[in-house]
């Protein structure tokens, strides 16, 4: 008896790239990335409504490589929870909501000694 090894066809190749590209897709740290810079803007603009334009400048003047320093790592933090949470991007969005102002915030009151 003769020993057949059977070729796959075409629509099978298909269907398994397609799934590797949907789970590439899915897990793709710059989500994440993207989510990171958009909560770091969101953090960066809350001393402006808390304590209004003039003070915030004034002492953004100042201390402003502290706050864009934050911007990578805001950026690194949201790619981690990201490939933390990879079929998550509800969990993955509140986590960074949660951590990249926290850390923002923990930044501020650092420098202005509260």
């Amino acid at each position: 008896m003769q020993s057949v090894t059977p070729l796959p066809d075409s629509n099978t190749q298909a269907d398994h790239a397609e799934e590797e590209d949907a789970s590439f897709v899915s897990c793709s740290p710059l989500v994440g990335a993207l989510a990171g810079f958009c909560f770091y803007w969101l953090a960066f603009s809350l001393p402006f409504i808390v304590y209004g334009l003039n003070s915030t400048l004034l002492l953004m003047l100042y201390t402003w490589p502290f706050f864009l320093a934050l911007m990578p790592l805001s950026v690194l933090i949201g790619m981690l929870f990201r490939v933390l949470l990879p079929n998550h991007v509800v969990w993955m969005m509140l986590c960074c909501a949660v951590s990249i102002p926290g850390v923002f915030w923990l930044v501020f009151l650092l420098i202005t000694g509260w």
